[in-house]
């Protein structure tokens, strides 16, 4: 029962390192964001910083709807321009 608990605990969590790694940036990024309450959301497990794997592909999904190149309806090239006011002397 130990080693099921174990490797549900490695499976669904990783800490800082792992996460860098599996976002494709830095543990020291990772790690100025958390500082700033910015990036994907993470908690303290035994005295370690932790990030749940569900939360960070929510997160990146998340980054991608908020990116106007990677939504389209977002990108502000697809709205109409808005006309000037005719100025009158």
């Amino acid at each position: 029962m130990h080693d099921q608990i174990t490797s549900t605990y490695e499976a669904a969590f990783l800490n800082l390192n792992q996460a860098a790694k599996h976002l494709g940036i830095s543990p020291n990024t990772l790690y100025v964001w958390r500082h700033r309450r910015q990036g994907p959301p993470s908690f303290r497990m035994g005295g370690r910083v932790m990030y749940r794997i569900s939360a960070l592909n929510e997160w990146v999904i998340e980054q991608e709807q908020a990116d106007s190149r990677s939504n389209a309806a977002r990108n502000p090239l697809r709205q109409k321009p808005e006309q000037r006011a005719v100025r009158t002397h």
